[in-house]
């Protein structure tokens, strides 16, 4: 038996700060309620779009994906302080991927062309990308319930019309049963024009908080970002504390008087039939000449490559006819696997800016991670490490029985890191095709205490001594702290107010709190990036994907990781003092791997601003170790981790080294 209902109004997390229901607990819900569908429909922004298609189609519920959306009231690049109103809401679902592709769309022009107050599309955007997408009249904020709430039911009908005019029978009134006066007049009015012109309502909840005694929770949360308090009577508050994810029966008996609207929300549901494309990588467009293909150019420049470092080689002294064998069976066996993969245009794209950066006297870091065990990424200077000599393995890197994007983790000066990525912006058609990856920052268990402490007015030293009283663990929880600190519990039960601290802080710890720009990811597509996936503007005004890391490379797009390193600042810059003070022209490339006084200094721990080395535990370590040669570096960097650090091991590899026990692995 189905529950003949399906939720099209809900404000998950990502409706930052105002809504609370986390996508996994949406889904339990659901389950729990036997509803096979369900949207969600957050303010302005797609952020968590992916992320509930993905996790609701293995939970075996439809996902509808949609949004609601801020109209301007005139044209979107107006900014006009004096209007009554800032912007009217409505809610789009995507019907198919023509409609979510618009949806996309319509997110990036809102951020980008009619941002004020809030990311704002109009009427005329909303006609151009009008395909494949459902429109809801939305709450008492939307446009023709707010002209009925203005008893203007003249206004009202013309409006109706020209959304009809738009959408045709893909528009729905809204209804909403929340307890508020107002909303009975709205939906009288709504139901009287539905009747006139022929359009179906629905009922929906405009969800906020999955369970109805969340909704003192919630009223924290507004306060937290509105920077109010609870007891501040001009705070902004919702009027009712209806708006939580109610069960089908709920919704049923609330609209007993218009059972039709309940079950147009299974007709909407039915509709809506997206299918999002993802296994399919898009790789940015690299300018392949007249008679060269991307596999041509590649191995041209792998054997190039090739022969300068032999040369190299050949000139020190090292290379004999054995090695060069060695050599270019290597590199033949990278570049057939590479090829074979489809590969050769990613190498080509990141030899390009790496070596743009060089030629510009950008300092770039020699690589590290898994790549730095390619010979064809050290022939064509992504990487400055020869793999051979220290026995590093592609296929690591890249293995033909596993198909998985390489991964390069580049490293350029910090002051300059931002002229790379303007240089990839310009090559590969600017802001349109290039953007950083989201990041969103998430209320942990201390950041959660001092959010809710300020909400609830509690005195600052109250609030920072139940923060202080949490442990600095990683992945620390309340639950958890509540278990392995008796003082928290003790505080609860001697005041009421940390007891209620805990108790809403408990139910908002983990929510999304902000975005902000992940500190390395950079995407680029073929097509306008809004083709893949919704953008937003970051702080800087840069452009940045909606999807954080894991749903961005979810949607094929292909990810360069370009890291600000502040030791090769440091090193730019000294270099640049060893040049004017001493007349010396320094190549850190080829400086000796076996000075001895560089041991020594490491072997007295003095490792301060050494990429690496510089934790209090790495350079107890490297005093413990001794090293006496680089390899020695390899092995510490290599067992510095929670595994063999947790297990002994580590303390057993430096007994061995130093003669006092023999090593029983």
């Amino acid at each position: 038996m189905t529950a003949g209902f399906t939720h099209l109004h809900v404000h998950t997390q990502y409706s930052l700060l105002d809504g609370a229901i986390r996508i996994n607990d949406l889904l339990a819900k659901c389950k729990e309620y036997g509803m096979e569908s369900v949207a969600i429909t957050d303010h302005g922004a797609m952020y968590g779009a992916l992320e509930f298609y993905i996790k609701a189609r293995k939970a075996g519920i439809k996902p509808i994906v949609g949004c609601e959306f801020y109209i301007a009231p005139g044209n979107r690049s107006e900014r006009n302080p004096n209007a009554v109103t800032k912007a009217f809401h409505i809610v789009l679902l995507a019907m198919n991927e023509a409609g979510y592709k618009n949806l996309m769309k319509l997110a990036g022009i809102a951020q980008f062309e009619g941002f004020y107050y809030k990311p704002r599309i109009d009427l005329e955007t909303l006609a151009a990308h009008n395909e494949g997408l459902i429109a809801l009249t939305a709450c008492l904020h939307g446009e023709i319930p707010w002209l009925i709430g203005q008893h203007d039911l003249e206004g009202a009908r013309a409006k109706a019309q020209e959304y009809r005019s738009i959408f045709g029978d893909r528009l729905y009134f809204e209804l909403q049963e929340n307890n508020i006066p107002e909303q009975d007049i709205v939906n009288n009015g709504l139901i009287q024009l539905g009747r006139e012109l022929g359009i179906k309502t629905v009922a929906t909840n405009d969800c906020h908080y999955l369970n109805a005694d969340e909704a003192y929770a919630h009223e924290v949360l507004l306060c937290i970002q509105t920077g109010k308090t609870i007891n501040d009577a001009n705070r902004f508050r919702f009027s009712t504390s209806e708006f939580f994810f109610k069960s089908p029966g709920e919704m049923k008996a609330r609209f007993s008087h218009t059972p039709e609207s309940i079950t147009n929300t299974l007709e909407v549901a039915d509709r809506c039939n997206l299918e999002i494309e993802m296994g399919n990588y898009h790789f940015p467009i690299f300018p392949v000449p007249e008679g060269e293909t991307l596999e041509s150019m590649f191995e041209k420049a792998c054997r190039v490559g090739l022969k300068e470092r032999l040369a190299a080689m050949r000139q020190a002294g090292t290379l004999t006819p054995e090695l060069e064998k060695q050599y270019r069976a290597r590199l033949d066996t990278e570049i057939g696997v590479i090829n074979e993969m489809g590969f050769p245009g990613y190498f080509l794209i990141v030899a390009d800016f790496i070596n743009w950066a060089i030629d510009q006297n950008i300092p770039v870091g020699p690589g590290r991670g898994s790549g730095a065990g390619s010979l064809a990424a050290y022939c064509m200077r992504i990487t400055n490490i020869d793999p051979i000599p220290y026995g590093l393995i592609f296929e690591r890197f890249l293995n033909i029985e596993r198909k998985s994007m390489p991964d390069f983790d580049i490293d350029f000066c910090q002051e300059r890191r931002g002229e790379v990525i303007d240089y990839v912006r310009r090559k590969y058609g600017g802001a349109a095709h290039v953007a950083q990856i989201i990041t969103y920052g998430s209320m942990k268990a201390r950041g959660v205490i001092r959010d809710v402490g300020r909400a609830l007015d509690i005195p600052f030293g109250d609030v920072d001594r139940i923060a202080k009283l949490i442990p600095e663990e990683l992945k620390m929880t309340l639950d958890r702290a509540l278990q392995i600190e008796p003082r928290l519990q003790d505080a609860a039960d001697r005041d009421p107010k940390i007891a209620e601290l805990l108790k809403v802080a408990q139910t908002l710890e983990g929510l999304a709190r902000h975005t902000s720009t992940h500190a390395a990811g950079v995407v680029v597509s073929p097509l306008p990036m809004v083709e893949y996936l919704p953008t937003c503007k970051g702080k800087d005004d840069e452009t940045l994907t909606q999807y954080d890391m894991k749903h961005t490379e979810m949607t094929g797009l292909i990810k360069f990781d370009f890291l600000g390193l502040k030791t090769l600042t440091v090193i730019h810059h000294a270099l640049g003092h060893i040049k004017s003070d001493i007349e010396l022209d320094l190549d850190i490339d080829s400086i000796p791997m076996d000075d001895l006084k560089t041991f020594d200094l490491l072997c007295r721990g003095d490792a301060l601003g050494v990429f690496q080395l510089e934790s209090s535990g790495m350079r107890e370590l490297l005093i413990k170790m001794a090293p006496e040669q680089f390899s020695d570096l390899i092995a510490l960097v290599a067992l510095y981790r929670p595994g063999p650090l947790d297990s002994g091991m580590v303390d057993d590899f430096v007994e061995t080294k130093h003669g006092r026990a023999t090593a029983n692995y």
